[in-house]
């Protein structure tokens, strides 16, 4: 039995394949991406844009993860990989949304996903989000062909914007499509309507006065 190869992918994404693309695909990116792990970093983006000021690595419709990356320093730039590592999404989503519309990202990734303003602003503008498997570091470094450009370097290097080409990166899922449709949503619905069972299954005895006296 063989097993059938997986889509791969250039990043950056055209709309029209970001827009193809639906929940649960599992897929292999090659081309290009922005990476970083940084609060700082997101916070500075967002006021640089505000301002009207154009980010060091260009970004526009382009593809931007939550993961850090470390690499050699080489007084040219950034020499060979040590590894990448992704970060919980989550943790920005309140900065996502400007993120989002302004640089008209086309992808963005890491793990745990992202709330339903980020959803929406993905819907509007023609972007999906990847989901990468935790705990996954050696098998995503694998994907990662090289550093190609980093900029400010006045931060740690996993909270510098990292400019990184893939080469089979993943595998990947689409967990948030460009319609609006989330995984992760999904399964906080089922959760939410599970639980009277899972608490009755718990305590099969609550509200039940014979069994209780």
């Amino acid at each position: 039995m063989t097993t059938p190869s997986l889509r791969r992918l250039t990043l950056p994404l055209s709309r029209e394949d970001a827009r193809s693309l639906k929940l649960g695909d599992v897929v292999l990116l090659d081309g290009d991406a922005v990476a970083t792990v940084g609060m700082p970093t997101q916070k500075r983006m967002v006021a640089e844009l505000a301002v009207g000021r154009d980010l060091p690595l260009p970004l526009r419709g382009g593809a931007f993860f939550h993961m850090g990356v470390s690499y050699e320093e080489t007084s040219t730039g950034p020499g060979p990989l040590h590894y990448v590592n992704p970060t919980t999404s989550s943790r920005f989503d309140h900065l996502m949304p400007s993120l989002i519309r302004t640089l008209g990202l086309s992808a963005t990734g890491g793990k745990g996903g992202l709330g339903r303003e980020s959803v929406e602003a993905m819907c509007e503008v023609g972007c999906v989000y990847f989901s990468f498997v935790g705990g996954a570091s050696a098998l995503l470094s694998q994907g990662v062909q090289a550093v190609t450009d980093c900029a400010w370097t006045d931060l740690i290097m996993q909270f510098r914007l990292n400019r990184i080409r893939l080469d089979g990166f993943g595998p990947v899922i689409v967990a948030i499509d460009a319609h609006g449709n989330s995984i992760y949503e999904r399964l906080m619905t089922t959760a939410r309507e599970r639980m009277p069972d899972i608490l009755q299954s718990l305590h099969p005895t609550a509200g039940n006065d014979e069994t209780s006296r």
